[in-house]
């Protein structure tokens, strides 16, 4: 394990290298938070260890706390990342640093935001004690299924009477360069799969069966067809994919039993996933009747108000990088839309253009930005 002093967590890079040396591709750790809970409790923090999920398998999380005064900001991330894949320049997992870049999986996508934050709250310490209180909520399953990870942490977190008064989530946000954009909202994600019925037989004799296939045209065109809304200020309009059409058959002369339909949604906040579902089993009963709707939402669509914490992220931002941001709701979704529900949540961090990709990678001067901004965040705020 490596050997931390506060005075060495204020620079990021050394931190980051640890972190990609971790091969943390979920659901393994591979020793990231363990790393991560070293280098906080160097600098006082009281660090909990949170697994949750099945006892075999279970999910690592941390939970990590200095000060009980107010304000309270909480720092959120996750040290899980994708697999690799092939053909990287260099070794995905070795943090190697060459022309002013670091390169390894999770460099973008968020170790660097991990390393950011607490090489910034080591710089904040170093000037004197907090003066509100800070707190890190890390996981290791965003990456993957995410049923155990933040959602389980907000959970005990609120059985412990552990109410942030804002939290930043350091997702990379920036398309291209530091300072472009500040999340303030995400769409929500809506998965569905919609089984048509019909009656099997042979492709000889079709008045022996039903051929649930022919009544999938109309049944797509009233599902894609019309606008589920014009979207509106902050969101773009919702849209629906259809993802995969099947019906199982191998041979060429079966009427099929049933087809299959799995579509996405993702929705904006002039919907909810009650809402959306409702209007799937509508539209699959007028067009298909007995067709079976199963839905899973992985995220409603929620917007943080751009309220005093968002105007003073803003303002690090602009300070520190020169451009004034953007505020945002497009792209995936992200744990702030669990983070949502405990508290006011905005994301930033560094630029995303390698996220998941080969050579993924980050720039030193952007490393040291996301710092800077975090740490003159924490000031402005008080803590």
């Amino acid at each position: 394990m490596t050997a931390f002093t506060p005075a060495a967590l204020t620079d990021p890079v050394p931190l980051l290298q640890g972190l990609l040396r971790c091969p943390s591709v979920t659901p393994k750790d591979a020793g990231a938070l363990a790393l991560v809970g070293q280098a906080l409790e160097t600098l006082g923090f009281t660090v909990t260890s949170l697994p949750f999920g099945p006892p075999e398998a279970p999910t690592p999380n941390l939970y990590a706390r200095l000060g009980t005064a107010r304000p309270f900001l909480c720092l959120a991330g996750h040290t899980d990342v994708v697999a690799p894949g092939p053909d990287w320049q260099h070794d995905p997992f070795s943090g190697h640093v060459e022309g002013g870049w670091i390169y390894g999986r999770g460099a973008a996508d968020m170790k660097g935001g991990v390393a950011a934050f607490i090489a910034a709250a080591a710089r904040r310490l170093r000037q004197g004690p907090l003066e509100g209180s800070l707190a890190f909520l890390l996981t290791g399953d965003e990456e993957g299924p995410a049923r155990h990870g933040t959602r389980a942490v907000l959970r005990w977190m609120k059985e412990q009477g552990e109410k942030p008064d804002f939290c930043l989530l350091g997702e990379p946000t920036n398309p291209g360069q530091m300072g472009e954009m500040i999340k303030v909202g995400r769409r929500g994600s809506l998965n569905a799969v919609l089984k048509v019925p019909g009656v099997q037989g042979h492709v000889a004799y079709p008045h022996l069966a039903d051929n649930p296939l022919h009544r999938l045209p109309a049944l797509l065109t009233a599902l894609t067809s019309s606008a589920l809304d014009g979207g509106n200020q902050w969101f773009a309009p919702s849209s629906l994919q259809v993802t995969s059409i099947d019906t199982g058959n191998p041979v060429t002369n079966i009427i099929p039993a049933q087809v299959e339909i799995r579509l996405n949604i993702r929705f904006n906040n002039l919907h909810t996933g009650a809402s959306l579902q409702k209007w799937l089993q509508e539209v699959a009963q007028a067009h298909a009747p007995g067709t079976e709707v199963a839905v899973s939402v992985s995220g409603e669509a929620f917007m943080t108000p751009a309220g005093r914490e968002v105007a003073l992220l803003g303002q690090a931002v602009e300070e520190v990088t020169g451009r004034r941001p953007v505020l945002d709701t497009g792209g995936g979704t992200s744990d702030a839309r669990f983070i949502t529900a405990m508290c006011p949540v905005a994301e930033f961090g560094l630029v995303g253009a390698t996220m998941h990709k080969r050579d993924e990678r980050i720039s030193l001067a952007s490393l040291e930005d996301l710092t800077r901004v975090t740490q003159l965040f924490m000031e402005q705020l008080g803590v």
